[in-house]
């Protein structure tokens, strides 16, 4: 008899599309190999440098994805900031500049009118050589909304024809990658071209999205690919998921210029598995990714993002007050949102709506931009209203935000006094009001639509308005009451009390934190953004009041819901299990099923095998010594006992239909001209995880989570009773929260 395993085959090991992977097997191969690199090193100088390589090949494969996320990023930052304003008009001297680019070095700028400038051209200047009117104004809309439409058809049409998967943020499906579970192509070639030509084009649409959250996507495509080079990362599953941590910490550190919240959203929002390795891996691309963007310095101005600011201004122990309220509105802004969109994804997904993505993703974008257009805080990009928002108004600044009547000494220096609205002001105020109505609303439908969208930037332009709009009455009230108990203690007539944009701040993070459920990540992220280490405290009380309140409503933040709602086999570490059931109650099969599907260990032919296969859809199926005695002898996977068979019909001679499979080590002498017998122990795993049938279920659960396992045994007495798989327990869970069992889709 022969024993063809003896060299591995291509495919025994890996896993079948929409599968889990199982973490004690993949760390336990990484471990062996590792074992047998360190031993073979001691033998010659090229082993020895092979270990090295071995050992280095972690740390190269993050410079590469930093390199690689931040040249994309800033590709994706130039791109979108020029298609933005082309939807405005053009750059006479040179068709690559935006808008701001053009009017650099143009001598005829003015401060008070610092977008007009000869070289820069709108449409109604381009195709009626007028700007003033009510025709050009009308001009300038339809060429406006011609092209939000343009860019937005051509987005969702490529998604559709070429890469399904690269709609959406990408965040829920990375994190139940990250847990283990395989979607075969989500993070491929594919999916990262299309994914990074679709962005620029889903956010100059004007569409109200981000591309803050696809960016992680982005990254951790870069990621997946690049491990294909190293052999350490391509077979090893467990592996390859450290990589992608670290990567979706270098797609934030490029997205918000902040690599310590990268790292720290890594470890809090996406990932399952994060070693201290991991950690330090993790800092290294988000390090890396940062520094590429910030060589290519896609703002012109040295930072990483668009809306990066500095305040001076100290803040008030009064003022912790508005910042609560602030806190507590991100909380009911995010309960809400999470309730309509899911509600919304889930008629797109049971009507017949979900069958024309085409014509929904057309319908939103013609109402975003018919809507926005009259209006100049939503006609600009998103990121470009959240600078405005965020920025404290100085001197020369001309925005309507500013426009404050000048009642003081300008040779005093230091910081401007708190000041009359002037009518710009309250313009501001009433455009800001509406264009917060229209954010709120048009978000709930656009974000789940078939083009990539990101929720970070929307989530912080509602709380930026809202902050803002705020601000403007907290300074409004300082200056009029002053003399109020409230305020005299510590804001005198003529002082610099109230900083509008902090307050703008602090609602952005507050809202990001209603909708995403972050907390540490967040207030990291918002203080790297804007360099105000003193305003940490006003930032975790909004945060922390964000969550409470939100969490008081609704216990799952976005991704997590959109997770449940499409039924990704993913087991929340944070959730604690408080039933009182036991193992019994779980596994399959139950009192009145038929009996559980097992293999013997030296009994069975390859035709009962392969019977059993067909006529079956389970992934893997446990061996016993015997039906009789239901000793457990071990647990073999579906997908390695097909290609092992398969593989022994083409390369063992005379292996039939009626030769004897065998999982023992030492099989029988075979009476002469019996066919020869197949040996496969080399694919059954001698330690599967089992339980007793009187275990709780709350270990079972915890066992699961920590383990990371694809199913348990349940043994009774030391004979094989039923299996618990990764999907039982989730169904149960449901189960045991009153919600549909059969809404976990995938194995």
């Amino acid at each position: 008899m022969m024993d063809f395993l003896e060299e591995p085959i291509p495919g025994v090991g890996t896993y079948d599309d929409f599968n889990t992977i199982d973490w004690v097997r993949e760390k336990s191969r990484d471990r062996d190999r590792h074992r047998e690199i360190t031993n073979k090193s001691k033998e010659s100088t090229w082993a020895l440098i092979h270990s090295v390589s071995d050992a280095f090949s972690g740390w190269l494969l993050m410079l590469l994805i930093g390199l690689l996320s931040g040249s994309l990023a800033g590709l994706i930052d130039i791109s979108a900031h020029w298609m933005t304003d082309l939807k405005e008009g053009i750059c006479t001297e040179g068709l690559w500049f935006n808008h701001e680019h053009c009017c650099w070095d143009s001598d005829q700028v003015t401060f008070e009118e610092k977008d007009k400038c000869p070289k820069w051209n709108s449409w109604s200047q381009l195709l009626i050589s007028t700007e003033e009117g009510a025709f050009a104004y009308i001009v300038n809309y339809f060429m406006y909304v011609l092209w939000a439409l343009l860019f937005a058809f051509l987005a969702v049409s490529l998604v559709k024809v070429f890469a399904p998967y690269a709609c959406g943020s990408g965040i829920p499906e990375i994190k139940t990658i990250l847990s283990g579970f395989i979607i075969r192509g989500y993070l491929g070639k594919w999916t990262l071209i299309i994914k990074t030509i679709t962005l620029v084009l889903a956010v100059s649409s004007g569409l109200s999205l981000g591309k803050e959250g696809p960016l992680v996507h982005v990254a951790c495509c870069c990621g997946n690919i690049l491990c294909h080079c190293f052999n350490k990362y391509r077979k090893n599953e467990a592996k390859r998921r450290e990589v992608l941590s670290a990567a979706a910490a270098a797609g934030v550190s490029v997205a918000f210029g902040a690599p310590i919240g990268g790292v720290l959203f890594s470890l809090e929002e996406v990932s399952y598995y994060f070693p201290l390795k991991t950690l330090w891996r993790s800092f290294f691309a988000a390090l890396v990714a940062a520094f590429t963007l910030r060589s290519i310095n896609p703002f012109g101005n040295s930072r990483l993002v668009l809306f990066y600011v500095e305040f001076h201004t100290p803040w008030h122990l009064f003022e912790l007050v508005p910042f609560i309220l602030l806190g507590i509105f991100g909380g009911l802004w995010g309960a809400l949102f999470i309730r309509t969109n899911i509600a919304w994804c889930r008629k797109r997904k049971t009507t017949q709506l979900g069958k024309y993505p085409v014509i929904e993703v057309l319908v939103v974008t013609a109402i975003t931009a018919i809507l926005a257009f009259p209006n100049e805080y939503t006609r600009m990009s998103t990121s470009e209203l959240i600078s405005e928002l965020f920025n404290d108004c100085g001197l020369l600044d001309s925005s309507k935000l500013c426009d404050y009547e000048n009642h003081f000494n300008s040779s005093k220096g230091g910081d401007l006094p708190d000041r009359p609205a002037g009518a710009g002001v309250y313009s501001a105020m009433w455009q800001l009001a509406l264009a917060l109505i229209l954010k709120i609303v048009i978000t709930i439908f656009t974000f789940g639509m078939k083009i990539p969208s990101g929720l970070f930037i929307p989530s912080m332009a509602v709380g930026a308005i809202a902050g803002r709009l705020l601000g403007v009455g907290m300074e409004q009230m300082a200056y009029y009451h002053h003399d109020w108990a409230i305020f005299n203690s510590w804001c005198s007539q003529g002082a610099d009390c109230i900083t509008p944009g902090l307050y703008a701040m602090v609602g952005a993070a507050a809202c990001l934190g209603g909708v995403t459920r972050m907390t540490v990540s967040l207030v990291v992220i918002m203080f790297e953004l804007t360099g105000g280490l003193e305003y940490i405290v006003p930032l975790m009380a909004a945060a922390m009041t964000s969550k409470w309140v939100a969490d008081a409503l609704g216990r799952e933040g976005i991704y997590d819901a959109h997770i449940r709602l499409n039924g990704y086999p993913f087991l929340e570490a944070k959730e604690e299990f408080a039933h009182k059931t036991l193992a019994m109650d779980v596994m399959k099969p139950r009192r009145n099923d038929p009996l559980l599907t097992v293999l013997t260990q030296d009994s069975m032919t390859v035709e009962d095998v392969e019977t059993i296969i067909s006529e079956t859809t389970y992934s893997g199926f446990p061996v016993v010594v015997s039906r009789e005695s239901q000793r457990l002898v071990g647990f073999v996977l579906r997908r390695d006992l097909i290609i092992s068979i398969e593989n022994a019909r083409k390369k063992q001679d005379g292996v039939v239909s009626t030769s004897i499979i065998y999982f023992t080590e030492h099989s029988p002498p075979m009476p002469p001209y019996t066919p020869p017998t197949l040996k496969l122990r080399n694919i059954l795993d001698l330690s599967p995880f089992t339980v007793t049938d009187l275990t709780p279920m709350e270990i079972v659960v915890d066992i699961f989570r920590k383990l990371g396992l694809r199913q348990c045994l349940v043994t009774h007495n030391g004979r094989l009773l039923g299996i618990i798989t990764k999907k039982d327990v989730l169904k149960h869970i449901a189960q045991m929260a009153n919600q549909d069992p059969e809404s976990i889709l995938f194995n």
